[in-house]
């Protein structure tokens, strides 16, 4: 996989060629083009790694591990982003279901959905792919 996360000074004028070559066509298909990962294939899972998990795009941080928890799923789950103005929610009523999907604000790239069946004071699940992440380890992150 792809981890390799830059500045994103430029992400909004990427054109699609230049998505295709610095991306994995895993990547690709799911943060470009909307699609999702199987369940219980992806890197990140059943990752229990202290960090931050950054955009595989754009490389902003998104999540932090401490808000990470088993679904049960298959896909990497968090209660809450770790930093709000990143992420971008929006409704989606693809493939014959109204859902709410959670999208990089600074690259514009699809990353899961959110759901309202998720542990915590919010009660929301963020369901994220795998490839969408990159995480950087917390003793990085310092």
């Amino acid at each position: 996989m792809n981890t390799k996360t830059e500045s994103v000074d430029r992400q909004s004028t990427r054109t699609e060629e230049e998505w295709r070559e610095r991306l994995t066509p895993q990547q690709y298909e799911i943060l470009r083009r909307g699609g999702t990962e199987p369940p219980f294939t992806g890197e990140y899972a059943f990752s229990k790694a202290d960090g931050t998990y950054r955009c595989a795009a754009c490389g902003h941080q998104l999540f932090s591990s401490e808000a990470k928890f088993e679904s049960g799923t298959g896909w990497p789950s968090f209660t809450e982003p770790a930093f709000a103005e990143n992420v971008e929610l929006r409704s989606d009523d693809s493939h014959d279901m109204v859902r709410t999907e959670v999208r990089c604000r600074h690259c514009d790239s699809h990353l899961g959905h959110v759901f309202d069946d998720g542990p915590g004071r919010s009660g929301q699940r963020y369901c994220i792919n795998s490839a969408a992440l990159s995480l950087q380890p917390l003793q990085e992150a310092r």
